[in-house]
């Protein structure tokens, strides 16, 4: 029977088992409180950790105590005065009851927010994901943080064969022949040929003897000494020492169109904000800064901060073209095509001005598709609608508009939504895109 050890590192401070095991218990009201602040929040504060405040109420474990109104007592409490057994207590005043999380301090037993609980990246991005049902794939990727490269990085003692820096290996070889006085080879063969001489005399004398004698041992001595002194030693052996670098990616600017006239309420905003959501986690796995630029319009358009974008009413009417114009200055002005890959994604209900649409397909055809990396659009529609304009061509003029569009641009894609998951199948065609790229 195989036996599995969990070898996951516990978070700092945490039991990883409870950890998990409260994540499960509070889910629903973790998933309400993601909710919240992904629609107050920020689109730049989703990829981080997030402190949470936690309520009491479905956060306690449950407990037994005694009921203060039933029950028998047979024994008398230490430093009693007042009372013997068989005396009969008078029945406290108020609700007795079992265990379970504690009222106010005020006894109104609202909830309060006892603690703060922190999410994770990776925990936050799985709540946010779970309305909009993203594969398991999709999500993996969106949840990397940086692709790294190797970078060479100095010297070290061990490594793979492969690795192996001769120079420096050579170099430290030599240093330690030389502080070790390793006979040179020349010093053998001079010894050598001094020995071979006096030992081809005939008749050699005295002297000539005692100093082959020597010669014999000082050449025993130089052999040995080189023998015992390698050339190469272990502790001369340097590796080429490598660390991860995060990839030096190019620049990124994506701006967001949305149309705030009367006709988009706070529901369509908010499947408005998850779509620009995720879009920017999609671009930053892959670009290393990402500049974001927000766009509304009505009948005119203009470029505003997040807080106005999401939240500021605007009266008039809707005139599509003007965002596309006011896109088109900024990229002029502040995101060159050279230097910057330019990312849109426009959200709208359809509604638009009498024959603007026909006016927006000659501005993408023309000017603006060929600066952008890819352009996203979505229309979003009633949940009762969606049977009706989901999987036709039918719909409004700005619809059909935009069909021409896509016709003629790949990086173009577009689709109606009325709920979180309907979001997922333009960024199915996107990461299709990116996995064929990478193949070639």
């Amino acid at each position: 029977m195989p036996n599995y050890i969990d070898r996951r590192l516990n978070p700092k401070d945490k039991s990883l088992s409870n950890r998990q095991r409260f994540l499960r218990r509070a889910r629903d009201e973790l998933k309400r409180i993601v909710n919240d602040q992904i629609t107050s929040g920020k689109i730049t504060d989703v990829d981080g950790d997030h402190a949470v405040p936690v309520p009491v109420r479905g956060t306690a474990e449950p407990s037994f105590q005694h009921a203060q109104g039933s029950g028998r007592r047979d024994h008398v409490l230490p430093g009693n005065k007042e009372f013997v057994t068989g005396d009969r207590l008078p029945k406290p005043s108020g609700q007795g009851g079992g265990g379970g999380a504690g009222k106010g301090p005020s006894g109104s037993g609202g909830d309060e927010d006892d603690f703060r609980f922190v999410l994770s990246r990776e925990e936050f991005l799985d709540l946010f994901f779970e309305d909009l049902e993203l594969p398991d794939l999709i999500k993996l990727n969106l949840k990397e943080v940086v692709s790294f490269k190797s970078r060479r990085a100095g010297y070290t003692i061990a490594g793979a064969p492969t690795n192996i820096n001769v120079g420096r290996t050579m170099r430290n070889s030599f240093g330690r022949r030389i502080a070790l006085r390793r006979p040179k080879l020349k010093e053998l063969d001079s010894v050598s040929e001094e020995l071979a001489k006096l030992e081809a005399k005939p008749q050699p004398g005295a002297a000539v003897r005692a100093r082959i004698a020597l010669l014999r041992e000082d050449l025993a001595k130089l052999r040995r000494r080189r023998k015992l002194i390698g050339y190469v030693d272990p502790v001369d052996i340097r590796f080429n020492r490598f660390e991860p670098q995060p990839l030096p990616n190019a620049k990124a600017v994506m701006f967001c169109l949305m149309d705030v006239s009367g006709s988009m309420g706070e529901r369509e905003k908010d499947l408005a904000k998850r779509f620009f959501v995720l879009l920017h986690l999609f671009l930053k796995r892959r670009y290393e800064r990402i500049d974001i630029v927000f766009i509304r319009h009505t009948h005119e358009a203009q470029e505003v901060d997040e807080e106005t974008f999401f939240y500021s009413t605007q009266s008039g009417g809707t005139v599509v073209s003007t965002a596309l114009k006011e896109m088109q200055r900024v990229i002029e002005e502040r995101y060159p095509s050279k230097e910057w890959n330019i990312y849109a994604a426009q959200a709208s209900d359809g509604d638009n001005g009498y024959d603007d649409s026909d006016y927006c397909t000659m501005l993408l055809n023309s000017e603006v598709m060929r600066l952008c990396q890819y352009y996203a659009y979505v229309e979003i529609i009633d949940e009762r609608e969606s049977h009706i304009f989901g999987s036709t061509d039918n719909g409004t003029s700005l619809w059909r508009s935009y069909c021409k569009v896509g016709e003629k641009w790949p990086n173009f894609q577009m689709t109606r939504i009325a709920k979180p998951s309907d979001i997922y199948p333009v960024f199915r065609k996107l990461f299709a895109k990116q996995q064929a790229s990478k193949g070639q």
